[in-house]
């Protein structure tokens, strides 16, 4: 019943949200008497708070419109490529008039940005998208939250998602494409590689893996922590409830994003705590700059999805339980998953210093796994003095990770 209880409760506050709401216009807009009273800026900013920590946040849009390709500003067109219940692939497809820019942008490599399925919407990897585009075709994984696919399209696990991921490459062509899975993904990207090496299928030029844990035994975070301390049938019976009549998907079991979403604020309380102090100090003052900062930063990671049980579940176990796949123990629907069967992609593996979600050592594992990769074809990158957000957005990804990866592509591109 919580996640009834949870939309009782947003109902109810809904009505004192939006009055919260107006309130801020009503005692900032330089045109009503309310923003003459003394303190008005102190109730205005209070009341945006207190709008921002109880309103409903949405899927974030891309925004991504255009990008700088050689100097020069080109148009971007977001496209759906494939659509199924669970997934869309997208593609960001550049265009421009210039005969020179055409010819060289076909010859760009494609990538296939893997997008976790891990609570937020893959709009998280904004960032990682927008900056690929200056030199690659870029195509992306767009999960769909599981409140909103109907319980007639059936259940979603791990499995599928490694079944997903093969077909999407298919799809673009593996013979030319280039992967980048950031953080869950690296396991079922791997697994996803692996068995289409094992079959004798075209598998990626190369494989960029971020932030991932490919062995969760090395450097425990919180997380893992979290996971191994509790039984399989702790999580079936505490985080797992059914998604309400309000939705799509009612009466379908998941793990609901707002608990996710809990989890991660309960990481680091006093942080999120002194950033919407902040917030408020700085909409007092009028530094308006920051608190537009905090809002768009907030307006990602507030927005979160409800995971598939199944695939939640499968997860818990396969990645954080068992280790299935470092000990060599791991079926996807019937089939031994081995990456030593990769011949012919090459890996990179990307860790931050200070991540605390995907401890140092759990990526770098997958060069461990792949003994069927030439030693010249195995790289690593340790990003110091990065978290885990840090190794795929903001300004060291654009100005130390890129580089690295963008070179390592160019130098397996066809």
């Amino acid at each position: 019943m919580l996640y009834q209880w949870h939309e009782l409760s947003r109902n109810l506050m809904a009505p004192w949200i939006h009055q919260a709401e107006a309130n801020v216009k009503l005692f900032s807009d330089p045109n009503s008497w309310l923003s003459t009273l003394p303190g008005a800026d102190r109730i205005a900013a209070g009341n945006e708070l207190v709008h921002r920590l109880g309103k409903d946040y949405e899927k974030p849009p891309w925004n991504i419109h255009q990008v700088e390709v050689n100097g020069a500003k080109v148009p971007v067109v977001e496209q759906e490529i494939i659509a199924t219940p669970f997934c869309r692939l997208l593609r960001f497809k550049r265009y421009t008039d210039e005969v020179k820019s055409i010819a060289a942008m076909k010859k760009e490599p494609a990538v296939l940005v893997v997008a976790p399925l891990s609570g937020h919407h893959a709009t998280l990897l904004r960032d990682t998208v927008r900056t690929l585009l200056q030199d690659h075709k870029v195509y992306v994984t767009e999960w769909i939250d599981a409140r909103l696919v109907p319980t007639e399209e059936g259940e979603f696990g791990l499995d599928d998602y490694v079944a997903t991921i093969e077909d999407f490459i298919r799809h673009i062509g593996a013979e030319n494409l280039h992967v980048i899975s950031v953080c869950q993904p690296t396991v079922p990207v791997l697994a996803a590689v692996s068995l289409m090496a094992a079959r004798g299928e075209a598998t990626p030029r190369s494989l960029v893996m971020m932030g991932g844990p490919i062995d969760a035994r090395h450097s425990p975070t919180q997380v893992n922590d979290l996971a191994t301390k509790n039984p399989l049938s702790w999580f079936r019976n505490n985080v797992i409830h059914t998604v309400p009549s309000a939705y799509p998907g009612h009466g379908r079991s998941v793990y609901p994003g707002f608990l996710q979403h809990a989890g991660f604020i309960a990481m680091n309380p006093s942080r999120h705590f002194m950033s919407h102090w902040d917030f408020y100090a700085d909409l007092v003052k009028g530094d308006l700059d920051d608190a537009d900062a905090h809002r768009k930063f907030y307006d990602e990671y507030n927005a979160v999805l409800d995971m598939p049980a199944e695939y939640y579940l499968d997860t818990i176990r396969t990645v954080f339980q068992e280790f299935l796949l470092p000990r060599g123990k791991w079926k996807v629907k019937g089939e031994l998953v081995n990456p030593a069967a990769i011949k012919k992609t090459a890996l990179m593996s990307i860790e931050g210093e200070l991540d605390d979600i995907s401890g140092l050592g759990q990526t770098a594992a997958a060069h461990d796994l792949c003994t069927g990769i030439p030693k010249a074809k195995h790289q690593h990158m340790t990003v110091k003095g990065a978290g885990h957000y840090g190794i795929f957005s903001g300004r060291r990804w654009r100005e130390v990770v890129y580089p690295d990866v963008r070179d390592f592509i160019a130098k397996y591109a066809a």
